[in-house]
């Protein structure tokens, strides 16, 4: 019979955190606040009645991210102990790409991606968010209001990804609905995932059939060897992971650059890069703020708590996030060693540039267009989407001196 420590058994009677809870979009430093109580591993909830251990420390963090030997990222034996309509599971269930595979398989997919990626050449990725910025502020610039979160950084995201992956701009709203439904992990999950499923399965039909410019050609033709059904999840995961932080981390920065005037001033005068307002996003408010899933193979001692295997263990981005803010305020760390937003460790973001290019680009070019932004409401009343995995605004209304991109006077 296995002995657990004092502190280990009060662990096992502690109550959840409840992370699918509607106020934890509202307030989620209180929950993060809740967690780390418990030490530097919190117990939650994702949905109600799915348990699972959280990180909020960030030493523990990088000790699971490292520790291929103990944590797997494969979730089937976990899954086999849930219903098939837990609404999380589109975010979770097993498929065979990168971010649930171990070993030799996860290098083999994942050394395809950043193959992909790396062809993908910056001054290119920049047209192609140019153009996408342009297309959005000729629908909304001439009204003088707009939300920047349903009407900029969400269907940006959705042109210039469906654009990487060789898709038509009339897709895009397709694409950003059944994302959404998908990562908010409610009622409507299920059919999200089933949306979004049967997207990429027509993209990949129709790249099988006939190559293009565009990553999932690339894959299918990649020395690997991959097949239409391994590319098919390779781009279920790149598509998605590449669209739903990467919108919530512009929108994020945006509603943090407009509710500081003078930090706005210092951007729109040059005085201060834009990639400034991104990484304080990143160390602050990151836009997937609790993932990086793992599974013990083993009942395992780990930070002072007994890890259950097959049950999982969350490192919260956003809660190592708030606790740095905590103790470093707004100081800087060497190398942007302050956040842990791209994951550590042998499954770290593959696509971290290509991210930051998008995010600076995409908000430099609109406040270049529409320099006199202003927010409609003060960030405090701002709401924020639920489900226990990101950061994310519902809306994010602005308003502005009318103009078209056409007008003289934008940037070049």
């Amino acid at each position: 019979m296995t002995t657990h420590s004092p502190a280990q058994q009060a662990f096992s009677l502690t109550t959840p955190v409840r992370l699918w809870e509607d106020g934890f979009a509202v307030d989620p430093y209180r929950y993060y606040a809740a967690l780390r109580a418990q030490g530097p591993i919190g117990w939650a909830e994702l949905a109600p009645g799915v348990p699972a251990y959280v990180v909020t420390d960030r030493r523990a963090a990088l000790d699971l991210l490292h520790d291929t030997e103990t944590f797997s990222r494969d979730p089937r034996p976990w899954q086999a102990t849930v219903p098939d309509d837990l609404p999380v599971l589109g975010m979770m269930r097993w498929r065979p790409n990168t971010l649930f595979a171990d070993g030799a398989a996860h290098v083999r997919y994942r050394t395809t991606l950043i193959d992909a990626f790396d062809l993908i050449e910056p001054h290119d990725l920049r047209a192609r968010v140019h153009r996408a910025v342009h297309l959005l502020v000729s629908r909304f610039g001439p009204r003088g209001e707009a939300d920047l979160v349903g009407e900029f950084a969400r269907p940006l995201m959705a042109l210039v990804f469906n654009d990487l992956f060789g898709l038509s701009d009339d897709q895009s709203d397709r694409l950003d609905a059944a994302l959404g439904k998908m990562m908010e992990g409610g009622a409507q999950a299920a059919e999200g995932e089933a949306e979004y499923g049967g997207y990429v399965l027509e993209l990949i039909s129709a790249r099988t059939q006939r190559r293009g410019d565009d990553l999932p050609s690339r894959l299918l033709d990649h020395p690997a060897g991959l097949t239409p059904d391994e590319v098919t999840w390779q781009v279920f995961l790149t598509l998605g992971a590449g669209h739903e932080p990467t919108a919530n981390l512009v929108s994020n920065a945006l509603s943090r650059i407009l509710g500081n005037p003078a930090y706005y001033s210092t951007l729109t005068s040059g005085a201060r890069p834009v990639m400034d307002a991104v990484l304080d996003v990143l160390r602050h408010e990151t836009p997937l703020a609790n993932y990086g899933i793992h599974y013990a193979r083993r009942p395992v001692g780990f930070h002072g708590v007994w890890i259950r295997a097959a049950v999982p263990v969350v490192v919260s981005y956003g809660a190592l996030a708030h606790a740095a803010e905590r103790e470093h305020g707004a100081s800087r760390h060497p190398g942007d060693a302050s956040h842990l937003s791209w994951s550590a460790g042998p499954h770290a973001c593959p696509a971290r540039q290509p991210t930051l290019l998008i995010a600076t680009e995409a908000i430099e070019r609109l406040t270049q267009w529409l320099p006199g932004l202003e927010p409609v409401l003060p960030r405090g009343r701002l709401t924020w989407r639920p489900g226990p995995f990101h950061r994310s605004l519902t809306a994010l209304p602005v308003r502005f001196t009318p103009r078209s991109p056409d007008q003289p006077g934008g940037p070049s």
